[in-house]
């Protein structure tokens, strides 16, 4: 014969406490959570202005572009360059031999000063603002003194330009001395620089007689500086 399961017809403490509670379930928490927090109110968005609508947006300005700016501006600063100094006429240098005449021997004795001197301080003076012209001038016929001590050696940096013209005019195999080529142009000016500093030597020691005292082959030979200037 089964046992009769009893009715349960009012709540029982003790049954209700024998029974294992259930575990609480985590999602049915936040669902718990959701429906008791109210609803956020809508917002609508605040219509613009007509001028700020209008207004187009700036794009913002990368690096890159930056750098491009920065150095677009700085590029026409690099690329100048100084001015480059003028270049002057290239020179060549040549050794000249010049002494005085023979006619001028006497009065280079005279002067009073040593005659070597003299002929370098004319040399000095000839080629004082001379420069070597293109056109070949033959030497001169004149008889040269014989004193070779009196000499005067240097040397001359004449244009470059003038002496390669030179040379092809009239020495195209160039077997000369470079001092052939332009003692035509050259010797006259000596000369006639020592005919001046003989007459001035010579009113310095005879002021009151003044030019009339000097011997005319003594005098300033005005007829040829006149020729090589």
């Amino acid at each position: 014969m089964r046992k009769r399961i009893p009715t349960i017809t009012r709540p029982d403490p003790a049954y209700a406490a024998s029974l294992r509670p259930e575990e609480d379930d985590p999602g049915a928490e936040e669902v718990r959570r959701a429906a008791a927090m109210p609803e956020p109110a809508s917002v609508e968005p605040a219509s613009m202005g007509d001028d700020v609508a209008a207004r187009p947006s700036t794009p913002p300005t990368s690096t890159s572009q930056l750098r491009q700016e920065t150095g677009a501006r700085a590029a026409p600063a690099v690329m100048s360059s100084p001015p480059r100094p003028r270049r002057s006429p290239a020179k060549r240098k040549i050794d000249i031999r010049v002494n005085a005449l023979e006619r001028q021997e006497e009065a280079l004795i005279d002067c009073g000063v040593d005659p070597a001197h003299v002929i370098r301080a004319a040399l000095r003076r000839a080629v004082k603002n001379w420069q070597l012209g293109p056109d070949f001038i033959p030497p001169s016929e004149d008889q040269r003194t014989r004193i070779t001590e009196w000499r005067a050696r240097t040397s001359l940096a004449v244009d470059a330009d003038a002496v390669t013209a030179l040379l092809h005019a009239h020495d195209p195999l160039d077997v000369l001395s470079k001092w052939a080529l332009i003692r035509g142009q050259l010797e006259p000016r000596v000369w006639a620089e020592i005919d001046m500093l003989l007459f001035e030597l010579a009113t310095e020691n005879d002021p009151p007689n003044h030019a009339e005292g000097v011997p005319a082959d003594h005098r300033p030979a005005q007829s040829a500086i006149d020729q090589v200037e």
